[in-house]
């Protein structure tokens, strides 16, 4: 039995997760309590967040994200892929700066204008 509080939304929901029941999920208020308790025991997914470089504007940096979550294990390289990537400036918010970042489906949008 594993123990978690889902974060999906305000109500911080206590969940009981049975791994030896096809993990049965107990505790949720909603539906997305079990889906949420499930997946991030069999596949958890993050969305990241971070900066990338700006040239030609008045900011140096601008605040990206993934438009939507990424399995766990690919976050580091999902960051190390950022780390080269440049942005010319200008662009709105929730420009792709890349798309189908490592076969995920999900791509790198700005946060902000630039």
């Amino acid at each position: 039995m594993k123990e978690m509080i889902c974060i999906l939304c305000p109500m911080g929901c206590h969940l009981n997760i049975d791994v030896e029941n096809n993990y049965k999920v107990t505790g949720n208020s909603c539906p997305k309590g079990e889906v949420y308790g499930k997946e991030e025991l069999i596949a958890p997914k993050r969305v990241v967040t971070s900066i990338v470089r700006v040239y030609g504007g008045i900011h140096h940096m601008v605040p990206v994200k993934t438009d939507k979550p990424i399995p766990k294990e690919l976050v580091f390289d999902c960051m190390e892929l950022l780390k080269d990537i440049k942005v010319e400036s200008p662009k709105k918010v929730g420009t792709v700066v890349l798309e189908n970042i490592l076969g995920t489906g999900s791509n790198i949008v700005l946060t902000r204008d630039i």
